[in-house]
């Protein structure tokens, strides 16, 4: 069993919703990657999700565009990605991590080599942002064959067919948009998003996930009483870059992240076992 299925039975059992954090590789300093992540899973984050740092990030808002710059602009790239998430893996061997990103760096790489080697590191599954659908099988047939997840976006514009192709392809779990456009932006109509995310589980048993505008423990509270996850990524990030920005560095420049996942975590634990 994978670790993102072992995560998700685990919290199916315990009655509660996960907790999958995003934060950009190499931001605020590659040196401090890894111990954000261990930071993260110690504030309550059940998956990490590590984005990958691309210079034409066309699905993030300005806030993980900006993230990606300050990444790039350090000599951050796929293979330093896959290094720091090998030295995660020498102290965590259980928090599953899956890497998002866009399709370019890995066919520089090329599919089957960034399978494998993503593999090799303890990487869990990967979400490609900008991968066409008719190509979606054979990308997900290699991860498949190197042990990896292939997780996969729904927007609230995806239909029923295209929802239950999506699922038939995907695996880990379905991240469901919540809102239209890019992360961190827009209002959440969590009505809305509640009913998407029941007909989204007619048709499939895989855990799903609610991210893209969340940022509050009190909409993480909400949707973690119908969604199987809260996915978090701009306002944590949001955190980094202020304190970036006012001069911090060091653990210090961590500290609000970290006390943001911490506060998300406890807004999910007050939406007790509902919807699981």
């Amino acid at each position: 069993m994978s670790r993102l299925a072992t995560r998700f039975a685990e919290l199916r059992a315990a009655r509660r919703a996960g907790l999958v954090i995003f934060v950009t590789a190499g931001d605020p300093h590659p040196d401090q990657t890894v111990d954000l992540m261990h930071a993260l899973v110690a504030a309550g984050a059940d998956v990490l999700e590590l984005g990958v740092p691309f210079s034409d990030p066309m699905a993030d808002g300005p806030v993980i565009q900006r993230a990606s710059e300050r990444a790039l602009a350090q000599g951050m790239d796929l293979r330093r990605v896959l290094e720091q998430v090998r030295a995660f893996r020498q102290t965590d061997t259980t928090t599953p991590v899956v890497l998002m990103g866009y399709l370019n760096p890995i066919e520089q790489m090329g599919v089957e080599r960034f399978a494998d080697a993503a593999a090799a590191a303890g990487v869990d599954g990967a979400l490609t942002v900008d991968l066409p659908f008719d190509e979606e099988p054979a990308h997900a047939a290699a991860l498949r064959s190197a042990g990896l997840d292939s997780i996969f976006l729904l927007a609230p514009t995806s239909g029923p067919e295209r929802a239950r192709a999506v699922a038939a392809q995907a695996s880990g779990f379905l991240y469901y948009v919540s809102v239209r456009g890019v992360t961190g932006a827009g209002s959440v109509d969590l009505a809305d998003v509640e009913a998407q995310v029941q007909a989204l589980k007619a048709h499939t048993a895989l855990p799903v996930g609610v991210g893209f505008g969340v940022r509050t423990p009190q909409a993480a509270a909400q949707i973690a009483g119908f969604a199987d996850a809260v996915v978090v990524g701009s306002a944590v990030i949001e955190q980094i870059e202020a304190a970036t920005a006012a001069g911090t560095s060091g653990p210090d420049a961590l500290r609000g992240a970290v006390e943001l996942v911490r506060a998300l975590r406890a807004g999910i634990e007050t939406a007790g076992g509902k919807g699981r």
